[in-house]
């Protein structure tokens, strides 16, 4: 059984877990680091963009955790059967992956990298200000600190296909 195997059998059982809690499952790896292997499983909490009061707590990670390191160990799901079982939020930078990412941070903060240049920037970092139809808009003027060159005339809202993004995350307002 391959790590993809092993990923997406502990991504089955972890999202029946985390369901049992009103949690869903952000993102499920399985690597070597250092001398042994690392099962990370990080929750969610569904619907609109989270508060501190609605996000994933330590208690959450905590009675997910034990409940799905039970089910694995019963199932013998993890080849070699030594392994660390890490549980937690997707945490203030979040990953942005999946469309529906996109609609829940509307109006957040955002860092961003394209595949393919545009205007001959590929990071881009401000507002989130909308997304549809497979492109977001993004307000430049909002960007705290700017790693792009600036480009003369250039406008302040930005619209880029989500096909071009290569990694985008939130960024943390405090």
């Amino acid at each position: 059984m391959g790590a993809g195997d092993v990923v997406e059998q502990v991504r089955s059982m972890a999202a029946r877990v985390a369901a049992g809690y009103g949690l869903e499952i952000f993102d499920v790896q399985f690597r070597r680091e250092g001398s042994g292997m690392v099962l990370r499983v990080r929750l969610d909490r569904p619907g609109s963009a989270a508060t501190a009061e609605e996000s994933v707590s330590v208690e959450d990670c905590a009675h997910v955790s034990r409940d799905l390191s039970a089910i694995l160990d019963v199932e013998d799901a993890v080849p070699g059967g030594s392994y660390l079982l890490e549980v937690s939020s997707p945490g203030l930078d979040r990953k942005l992956v999946r469309p529906s990412d996109y609609e829940r941070f509307r109006g957040s903060r955002v860092k961003l990298t394209t595949r393919q240049p545009i205007n001959g920037n590929r990071y881009f970092e401000g507002r989130l200000e909308d997304f549809g139809q497979g492109r977001l808009t993004l307000d430049l003027s909002a960007a705290r600190k700017k790693k792009m060159r600036p480009v003369a005339g250039a406008a302040q809202k930005i619209q880029i296909e989500l096909d071009n993004v290569e990694k985008a995350n939130l960024v943390p307002e405090i």
